[in-house]
């Protein structure tokens, strides 16, 4: 296999095509003839075509090609007291975890503009709308109606079409101006659950040579603007370079920019108070944790992570001249990710206050992230060519997927930071469950197993516990969800294969037996339509079975490149732990109705 040919597609797909996985016994001495799942790129791509392939899910507004000659840009304004309340929603749930407006200057403008939403600049109009988006964005359905009494569908489409249109007065494609590309950045971002993953990844591509004609990504060019302006610059590269890696990760990984070719610095640990626009000499950073914590977090681990072989071998391999200096070796690069950890939990996260949500929410970010480039260093270094995995080997990459999932939960199941949620959804950690349902499969008794099913369930029931059910175009598109059934052939396999271990069936997991009435309910649902399109005549509304907009999963690249869900109907089965045979397994209910959440 050359270079070119490295995808995370062979890299997760090989532990089931090994000669090991593929011998019909395991080392218990349990007959295992249910052949290994395997993730292939092409029904990914079929799955996407399938969930976006309607109306209700155009990408074509995308272009910016057709204005809305029509549009009152004054009229879309919410009210004086409804733009306060959402400048501080946006302060107190989206400016913490980006950092990209300066709190101090922005909120004299936005308080004067208030008073005049016919006489804004261009740019700060697109900017205000922006803000207004990710506001309603990082809220739920009923947060929305308590607070402006309307459907947070309908409020969000509103304040989307004022950032379009502001942005086009902008003429953003060749704006120079950073509030513009910052405007942008917000607007893509509160689009990115209704947006075909590939279309937004195009427009991001535009997005970043947009700022990288302004010269962002440029620490020569940075260092030359006044000390605020340098900062708020390079914390939008980096804001920019994360979600658009994501993006990427959700398409084809290869394209991401979280690469060794530009050399814009890490932002400075300092807060927005210190950072003033009079000012010439940078401000000392202090130890303490400070309020861009969060970001400085993100960017240190972004920073050290793109110069890392293993994460290049998955981009572009020819970019690893660019990486380290010194010359490869694996376990050298292991070496230095555990440098990383001690680095980020000595400077960032040993001060930090668990019972603050800023440090709750960057304590087990950073965990996650961690965790997550110590499996991908696995992966790099497991290749096919490779001898067999030791028992080392194996234990490691399963303990680093285990580990994603326990902090995935950690994030999930804490009420304090549920207005930092918006950020979390898109990471559904699904390269994890398919690498400890490989091993399930392939091992479905031992020591490990009880623990695995734990932390399966666990992660599950946080993530799907309290997610309200919200008016949304992906609710109402009809007929079943082929990332459903992507995911949970993965489960039932495994499932399968440890009650052929115990040679007679066993009461399932609440999830395994929601994930089969969901596929039944589906399969209904198919069959009535078939029906109904023969005898011309629509299925009755009640009937229908509506997949809520998918969670997103993962957080690697075209190996996951998946969004999917695991949903159900208005049905809702009863959610009451159960047992295992002579285990107690007392396992929280997941609450599969309410996947949709935020439509992340």
């Amino acid at each position: 296999m050359t270079d070119l040919d490295r995808s995370f597609w062979h890299a997760m797909n090989r532990r089931a095509q090994d000669s090991d996985y593929n011998d019909s016994s395991d080392e218990h001495g349990v007959d295992n003839d249910f052949p290994p799942p395997v993730l292939r790129k092409g029904e990914i791509v079929k799955a996407w075509d399938q969930l976006f392939n309607n109306d209700l899910h155009t990408s074509d507004h995308l272009l910016f090609c057709s204005r809305n000659t029509g549009v009152d840009l004054s009229a879309l304004h919410p009210n004086q007291a409804q733009i306060f309340k959402l400048w501080q929603i946006y302060l107190e749930n989206v400016d913490p975890l980006l950092k990209i407006t300066h709190t101090p200057t922005l909120q004299a403008r936005i308080i004067d503009a208030a008073s005049d939403v016919r006489r804004i600049s261009p740019t700060l109009e697109a900017l205000m709308f922006s803000i207004y988006c990710m506001a309603v964005f990082s809220l739920n359905q009923d947060e929305c109606l308590i607070m402006f009494g309307t459907p947070r569908e309908d409020i969000i489409r509103r304040y989307q079409l004022g950032a379009k249109e502001a942005l086009l007065n902008c003429g953003f494609l060749k704006t120079s101006d950073r509030d513009c590309l910052t405007a942008l950045h917000l607007y893509l971002i509160s689009l990115k659950p209704d947006i075909d993953p590939r279309s937004l990844s195009s427009i991001l591509g535009a997005t970043m040579r947009i700022a990288q004609r302004m010269g962002i990504d440029t620490e020569s060019v940075n260092a030359k603007h006044p000390v605020l302006e340098a900062e708020l610059r390079r914390r939008l590269w980096w804001s920019l370079v994360l979600f658009e890696t994501r993006i990427s990760e959700m398409t084809e990984f290869k394209t991401a920019m979280l690469i060794p070719t530009w050399d814009c610095k890490v932002p400075l640990n300092v807060n927005d108070f210190y950072l003033r626009a009079e000012m010439k000499n940078v401000p000392k950073v202090h130890g303490q944790p400070s309020e861009v914590l969060f970001v400085v977090m993100r960017s240190e681990i972004g920073d050290f992570v793109r110069h890392l072989y293993s994460h290049l071998d998955f981009i572009n391999p020819i970019l690893k001249s660019l990486g380290s200096r010194a010359p490869y070796d694996p376990d050298t690069e292991s070496i230095q990710l555990g440098a990383l950890e001690a680095m980020i939990e000595g400077n960032l996260l040993r001060s930090c206050d668990p019972d603050n949500p800023l440090h709750y929410m960057t304590m087990w970010t950073a965990r996650f992230a961690l965790a997550k480039s110590r499996f991908v260093h696995h992966l790099a270094t497991c290749s096919p060519t490779n001898e067999q995995q030791t028992d080392a080997q194996r234990d490691a990459g399963l303990t680093y997927a285990r580990s994603m999932l326990e902090y995935d939960t950690k994030l999930m199941s804490s009420s304090l930071i549920r207005g930092f949620r918006w950020i979390i959804y898109p990471h559904f950690p699904f390269p994890a469950y398919v690498h400890l349902i490989h091993d399930l499969r392939k091992r479905p008794l031992g020591d490990h197993v009880e623990k695995f099913w734990q932390v399966i369930s666990d992660n599950c029931a946080a993530r799907f516990m309290d997610l309200e059910r919200e008016d949304k175009p992906m609710e109402k598109k009809p007929g079943s969800n082929h990332f459903f059934k992507i995911f949970s052939s993965f489960v039932l396999e495994a499932w399968a294969a440890r009650e052929a271990a115990f040679g007679q069936s066993e009461e399932p997991p609440l999830m395994v037996k929601q994930i089969k009435q969901k596929l039944a309910l589906a399969d209904e649902r198919s069959q009535a339509e078939a029906a109904a399109l023969e005898n011309a005549n629509p299925v009755s509304d009640s009937n229908q079975f509506h997949p809520p907009e998918p969670m997103d999963f993962g957080n690697f690249g075209a190996m996951y490149g998946m969004a999917g869900d695991l949903l159900t109907d208005a049905s809702g089965a009863t959610q009451a732990p159960l047992g295992f045979s002579a285990n107690q397994w007392g396992w929280p209910a997941p609450n599969w109705n309410s996947i949709s959440g935020q439509g992340w």
